[in-house]
């Protein structure tokens, strides 16, 4: 954990800088040189610069342990963290959509000059080093705030390439492109900031497990030779890993330190998988009727 942690930080630092000197470089000469195109592409640089900043102060909290008023840990706190750069990424995003309309709807007023190109050569260097950097740090940490910003280094790729589009037509004679650019940029800034939202707020609501995980458990559980069944399941995001409850169907003949045994079982079995944040295992003795109640119900939601 401490590995990954470092890990986390030295990632988290890289998206700091790399977005420091774009928003400097391609900035700088987008507004000496009127370019709508390239302030966008900036512009949306500073939401990732914000995005970036805010992962790594609040991120790294992900990495403590439980405590007194974190019994489950601070789980949540990445998604919380992924959630916030979402909703600034489509508020920026909304922002430059209306900047290119007023752009559009006025007379372009933007100037080619070669020093444009170099910026957006620039760019394109400094986002796709992020973006193997990042991505290849989160292979191991696994972190959702990094895996945001993976995403946000990736779609820069695709905004660049959208300034490309609108120095070009300036230096083809038609400038008009530029704030078309622009708007361009926008909307992937605003695509991207749903998607990351969409996918943390899952995190954040306790939504369900996917069905093939859930299998995927059950299965886990099922295998121990003194198990013969499985009732009452659910697995549900307690952050970003999820929180297991289940009964668990045993013989009534087993000993109190048999059952404690395989209670330990289970829940040790459940841990060992990184997926798996905590377990609640209620064991279920045979001749309570229990079993069989649970079977009629399900019987009755497969008929239903």
């Amino acid at each position: 954990m401490a590995d990954h942690r470092t890990e986390f930080l030295k990632a988290s630092w890289v998206n700091v800088i790399t977005n420091v000197l774009k928003i400097v470089v391609e900035g700088g000469l987008g507004l000496a040189f009127g370019s709508l195109a390239l302030v966008a592409d900036a512009a949306h640089s500073v939401a990732d610069l914000l995005a970036s900043a805010v992962v790594l102060v609040w991120g790294r909290l992900s990495f403590e342990e439980p405590d007194k008023n974190h019994p489950h840990g601070h789980e949540r706190v990445e998604p919380l963290t992924a959630l916030f750069v979402g909703g600034t990424l489509v508020l920026l995003g909304l922002k430059l959509l209306f900047d290119a309309w007023r752009s559009i709807q006025s007379t372009p007023k933007a100037h080619y000059s070669i020093y444009l190109v170099a910026a957006l050569g620039f760019a394109f260097v400094d986002r796709y080093f992020c973006y193997w950097y990042t991505k290849r740090i989160n292979r191991t940490v696994q972190s959702p705030g990094l895996a945001a910003l993976v995403a946000d280094s990736k779609n820069d790729l695709y905004t660049t390439f959208a300034a490309v589009i609108g120095v070009a037509g300036m230096a083809g004679g038609f400038p008009l492109l530029d704030p078309l650019a622009g708007g361009l940029v926008s909307l992937l800034v605003i695509h991207q900031g749903i998607e990351v939202s969409r996918e943390n707020v899952d995190y954040l609501i306790d939504s369900a497990a996917p069905e093939h995980v859930c299998e995927v458990l059950k299965g886990e559980i099922r295998s121990h030779d003194d198990v013969h069944g499985v009732h009452d399941f659910t697995a549900y995001y307690a952050g970003t890993v999820y929180e297991v409850e289940f009964h668990a169907e045993v013989s009534a003949d087993h000993s109190f330190i048999e059952a404690h045994d395989i209670e330990t079982d289970l829940r040790d079995a459940l841990m060992a998988r990184e997926e798996v944040g905590d377990v609640h295992i209620h064991l279920d003795p045979a001749g309570m009727g229990e079993w069989k109640e649970a079977d009629e119900n399900r019987a009755s939601s497969s008929v239903n």
